[in-house]
């Protein structure tokens, strides 16, 4: 379930864009007219009749985008991201709906704390946001939640991001509760014992730095072991922030064979490897770690395939003194609601790596479809989801230019080409640069 902000819906023209919707099969310059919220108009010359008129020559309209992993950091740690400053940087970014992780001070693992969030989101929220619900009470891997209740109380989904679910027969009920409870799985797969004491992706960079090494098969091995409990019990599972060549081809054999599993992939594991992390920035630092550059290519080909359905921010706000520390004591997580179309434009897209259509469905309709939310469409009768895009623009990226309320970006610095320039979310203009 999303919730949507209680506020006034907008009529709007936006004039002469090239309106690009992949899933629609829509590819020309048209005027989008909106009213009350809903696109009335697709075509030449629409009449704006006091409609307030967005300029749209030169750039590309879209489906907006959806971002299936955010961390809000509330309840408990406001000081780093809240409802208000999140989703205004989520608009900023494109996004017309983001769904939040549970491992919050409280955890979402009680109704009671979900029923809160959802009030919350429906009074300070800009944009629509959904809330996954924890598999497990306090993320501690022992007792499940009352994953029915916790459905009946509007979860988007179950996940206890942050930490895996060690135990394979809790993780085998937590399944089979959900055919009752509906909201899909989403796993965070690592074996801690694997990974303890990691700091980065082992491999030569870890060893000529020094830093304990967190090795890729601490995510695959189980990848592996979830997707089998998904294909024995015959449910569906999404396996969060994918890094590892084998992860994506276990998961490709999974789908394969049948089993309905997706997977995500973030901007930054699209685009660096463990080699940035010579810099010793620990903006740099995040879990599961960057990879090797045949981990890199191999995310990129899954993306392209459609192995992996959604590009997900995996957006981990924290306070700056937090991470102005060495790079071994710095806490894993970066921001990157306001950067990922950009950078995924800049180094995938312009290259020629990967088609524009491709990225735009990536970040649109396929997380939408993991959680079985309404996709984002340019068509007459839908919903007003809609992206600008300067695919021109040039723009660097600094602190002074966010609206999260943390600026731990690994992009500070880097010159970025294409950014959003205004964003449509559940019917209303919810940013215009």
């Amino acid at each position: 379930m999303l919730v949507a902000p209680n506020r006034p819906l907008d009529d709007l023209v936006i004039r002469g864009a090239r309106v690009l919707d992949p899933v629609e099969g829509v590819d020309e310059r048209l005027d989008v007219r909106v009213d009350g919220g809903v696109i009335t108009q697709l075509g030449a010359a629409a009449d704006a009749n006091g409609h307030r008129v967005l300029d749209g020559d030169g750039l590309v309209l879209a489906p907006a985008f959806v971002d299936p992993h955010v961390h809000l950091r509330t309840p408990g740690r406001e000081d780093e991201e809240d409802l208000v400053s999140g989703t205004r940087a989520a608009a900023a970014g494109g996004y017309c709906a983001i769904l939040a992780m549970p491992n919050t001070d409280p955890v979402v693992d009680s109704a009671a704390v979900l029923g809160s969030l959802v009030e919350r989101a429906r009074r300070e929220a800009e944009i629509p946001v959904g809330f996954l619900a924890a598999i497990t009470k306090g993320q501690s891997g022992e007792e499940l939640t009352e994953m029915g209740e916790l459905a009946e109380a509007g979860a988007a989904g179950f996940t206890d991001d942050g930490k895996p679910v060690r135990e394979p027969g809790l993780l085998r009920r937590a399944l089979q509760y959900s055919a009752v409870a509906r909201p899909p799985v989403a796993l965070h797969c690592e074996e801690p014992t694997l990974s303890r004491g990691g700091q980065m992706h082992e491999g030569v960079t870890s060893a000529e730095l020094g830093f304990g090494g967190y090795p890729s098969v601490a995510e695959s091995l189980m990848v592996v072991r979830d997707l089998a409990l998904a294909e024995y019990e015959g449910r569906p599972l999404h396996l969060l922030h994918l890094s590892a060549r084998e992860s994506v081809e276990a998961l490709r054999q999974a789908r394969t064979a049948g089993v309905a599993a997706t997977g995500e992939v973030t901007p930054h594991h699209l685009t660096e490897t463990d080699e940035a992390v010579r810099s010793l920035d620990p903006n740099l630092k995040m879990n599961p770690p960057l990879r090797a550059e045949g981990d890199r290519l191999a995310l990129i080909e899954a993306l392209r395939d459609g192995t992996i359905a959604a590009v997900a921010t995996d957006h981990a706000p924290h306070a700056r003194h937090e991470k102005e520390v060495p790079f071994e004591s710095a806490p894993f997580g970066v921001t990157g609601l306001e950067t990922a179309f950009s950078v995924l434009h800049t180094r995938l897209v312009e290259p020629g790596v990967l088609p524009l259509e491709t990225l735009l469905e990536r970040m649109s309709a396929g997380p939408a479809g993991v959680y079985g939310l309404e996709r984002p469409r340019v068509a007459v009768g839908a919903e007003a989801n809609l992206v600008l895009l300067d695919l021109s623009a040039t723009w660097r990226v600094e602190e002074t230019g966010f609206r999260s309320r943390s600026v731990n970006s690994w992009l500070l610095g880097a010159t970025l080409r294409g950014r959003p320039v205004a964003t449509v979310a559940a019917g209303r203009l919810v940013f215009a640069a």
